[in-house]
């Protein structure tokens, strides 16, 4: 990906998407102090270089437990083989490949401990992840 075309306004158009995906394009045009036709473009050309992934939401639900999870995997197994199991695997939210004593990095999320631990155990059964590490989530700051 090639981000030699991003520009203030473009790192200002994603500061505020990531704050919140549904914000206007009216809205952003004002801050920015361009056209709504300005801020269209900039973000469809966004998407199109790939740096705009997707729109989403966060969310957290009252009950609702998320962990932490890394992984070691083996050498003889590429890393990114290993990552693409493990974002199928129900009850993961997201997987980072990472620098460090582990290779992988999940995050969790399930009802009870039951789920996250059902969930850790698919991970620990793919082929080539020789060891894990696992910390329950408390509190989420934004």
């Amino acid at each position: 990906m090639a981000n030699t075309n991003i520009d203030q306004n473009d790192l200002k158009i994603l500061e505020i998407l990531k704050k919140n995906a549904r914000t206007p394009y009216t809205t952003i045009a004002k801050e920015l102090k361009v056209s709504e036709a300005a801020v269209r473009k900039r973000i469809e050309k966004l998407i199109r270089q790939g740096i705009i992934k997707r729109f989403t939401i966060e969310y957290e639900l009252e009950n609702e437990i998320k962990a932490i999870v890394m992984v070691q995997s083996t050498p003889q197994i590429p890393t990114p083989e290993i990552s693409k199991k493990i974002v199928k695997i129900p009850g993961v939210e997201v997987v980072y490949e990472t620098t460090g004593d582990y290779d992988i990095l999940v995050i969790v999320r399930g009802t009870n401990i039951t789920s996250i631990n059902r969930t850790i155990d698919e991970i620990r059964s793919i082929q080539g992840v020789v060891g894990t590490n696992s910390t329950i989530i408390l509190r989420t700051w934004f």
